[in-house]
């Protein structure tokens, strides 16, 4: 009894927390974006996303280095997959989400190629010390890139309230950093608070990983793109998942690549399900951020709902449970005409 008191607790400090970096994360980032003269989706792109992306990093790391492997690779996966799903769901679910030209001409096609780029260098059944070295020297260039491009897109803000002094920026990457370590905290308290609360449930730990400590590392990002979104910075929202799944890809997977001491071990299971899942779920994004439409909360809604269904059936394949082919079939079967008819939505809020 005392336990699950003490686990209730840890989930609530975890979840003040959360929201206590998340909104120190998003002042600081937009500030810095206005002072520096950068738009706030370049911020959310490179900075924001880079930063809330450090659970992955490290967990990646530890697990290369440890020679696991399928935790490696399945954490750079299920991470970009909760991005769009949960984080980006969770986001026009706050608030419809309207997404900047440049997401959609460079950025979105970039997270795309990267996963393909991702699921052909597997292809051989690892990533080696040669594809992390490519995949980390390719964020290299997207950031010096970007950050050049962004120069100038946030003229149009109002930089006459916020100083440009070495001083006011120095202050403001400081609260950056402490909004960044009140997430990691946050997170780290409310998955403990789960996890010890599933445990007293008797749930199973496998089930645990794949689900409480998937969504846990997640967490950071859904802070900080739902408080970005109630503070009007809805670019920065957009480019945290994004610039996220760029990050988890090319420099959390390929500097896990480069530090394991030998080729990070793709699994089949994961080449042939997980990563095509991967790619869909950014496929699913082309279409709603063409045209500058608007992501509205039932957009949201339908990818809560897509994640907690992936959810379920990576649960099922990891206890090989007999009703998984059933599950299959009735998801595919429910699929097909909802994705039909969400496109013939989109197309006709296009065209007006």
């Amino acid at each position: 009894m005392h336990e699950s008191i003490l686990s209730a607790l840890l989930i609530l400090a975890g979840f003040i927390i959360l929201l206590g970096g998340g909104e120190l994360l998003v002042r600081a980032a937009s500030a810095l974006a206005q002072a520096m003269r950068i738009s706030p989706l370049v911020v959310g792109l490179t900075v924001v996303s880079f930063a809330t992306s450090a659970p992955e990093l490290a967990v990646t790391l530890q697990s290369a280095w440890a020679g696991a492997a399928d935790l490696a690779v399945g954490n750079v996966v299920g991470s970009n997959i909760a991005n769009v799903l949960l984080v980006l769901g969770a986001a026009a679910l706050t608030a419809p989400l309207v997404v900047h030209r440049r997401a959609v001409r460079i950025d979105l096609p970039l997270v795309l190629a990267a996963s393909v780029a991702l699921w052909l260098l597997a292809l051989d059944g690892g990533v080696g010390r040669f594809d992390g070295g490519l995949l980390f020297a390719a964020l290299l260039v997207y950031l010096v890139w970007s950050i050049r491009q962004g120069r100038g897109e946030g003229v149009g803000t109002d930089t006459a309230a916020v100083s440009r002094s070495p001083r006011a920026l120095l202050g403001q990457f400081a609260l950056l950093a402490l909004g960044l370590l009140l997430l990691a905290i946050g997170a780290r308290l409310l998955v403990m608070g789960a996890v010890d609360i599933a445990r007293v449930l008797g749930v199973d730990e496998l089930v645990i990983g794949l689900t409480v400590v998937a969504i846990g590392t997640s967490l950071p990002e859904v802070a900080t793109s739902v408080i970005a979104c109630l503070r009007g910075h809805r670019d920065l929202a957009v480019g945290n998942v994004l610039g996220s799944n760029l990050f988890n890809i090319l420099a959390v997977l390929g500097l896990g690549a480069l530090a394991a001491p030998e080729a990070i071990a793709i699994s089949r299971e994961t080449l042939l399900i997980d990563l095509p899942i991967m790619i869909a779920v950014v496929l699913l994004c082309v279409p709603l951020f063409r045209g500058g439409i608007a992501i509205g909360r039932w957009v949201g809604a339908l990818f809560i709902i897509a994640f907690a269904l992936y959810l379920a059936h990576v649960t099922l394949r990891a206890t090989e449970a007999s009703l998984l082919p059933v599950f299959e079939l009735v998801v595919l079967t429910l699929s097909l005409p909802l994705l039909l008819l969400s496109g013939m939505v989109w197309r006709r809020r296009a065209d007006r």
